[in-house]
């Protein structure tokens, strides 16, 4: 990942949690750090930027309970960076969108009659309208967060589950969370030249620059 993509995904994480920090809910750190798909620490250190910067307040409630709420100018930087996302994000999955045909194309020609997906968020549906194109069956849906709900009529079940049910050719559907879902299927023992994962680079996105890609593994 080159400087630009490191600020973007810095400002995107950032505008991810003044999102979830404007809603009514309460949220603790580990709640944010577990909806956002990043490590507790990582949290903590964001909202401490944040809070410095006068976005966030804090305020305490006892047993060491703590909430976190917007300030005004955190409700303007908010808008401010939905803005600035929205033109990169489109472009974004455009060219995710590419990408996935192509490497579909490619598991099509080898033999390939079907995959897995692992990581069913928004750019897992723009995944699957590539799959489509190819021919290529979806043989399964996994994702420990959306454990339970259904995905294009296959019922998600976890990276866990999946992975017992056979040996399959595994797509990291997900950009958000690409390198921990990769890292959650090699420790449960998926052979690492049966996933995918593609890597989308901001310049690209932005039409730009060539592609960034991570091979397969």
């Amino acid at each position: 990942m080159n400087d630009n993509d490191e600020k973007v995904l810095d400002t995107y994480r950032s505008f991810l949690l003044l999102s979830e920090i404007s809603g009514s809910e309460q949220l603790s750190q580990r709640e944010l750090a577990r909806r956002l798909g990043i490590a507790l620490g990582l949290v903590n250190s964001y909202l401490k930027n944040l809070v410095a910067k006068g976005f966030v307040r804090v305020t305490s409630f006892p047993k060491n309970r703590y909430a976190y709420l917007l300030t005004p100018t955190g409700f303007a930087e908010k808008s401010r960076l939905a803005y600035q996302h929205l033109s990169y994000f489109t472009g974004l999955y455009t060219v995710a969108r590419q990408d996935y045909l192509k490497l579909f194309r490619k598991l099509a020609s080898e033999g390939v009659k079907g995959v897995a997906f692992c990581g069913i968020d928004e750019v897992a549906e723009v995944a699957y309208l590539s799959l489509r194109e190819t021919g290529l069956d979806l043989e399964l849906a996994m994702d420990a967060e959306a454990a339970g709900r259904k995905f294009m009529d296959k019922p998600v079940v976890s990276p866990a589950m999946g992975l017992l049910s056979g040996n399959r050719r595994i797509v990291i559907t997900s950009l958000k969370r690409g390198e921990a879902l990769r890292e959650e299927l090699l420790r449960l023992g998926a052979e690492p030249s049966s996933i995918y994962w593609i890597g989308v680079s901001v310049g690209r996105a932005q039409g730009k620059a060539p592609a960034k890609k991570l091979p397969p593994s």
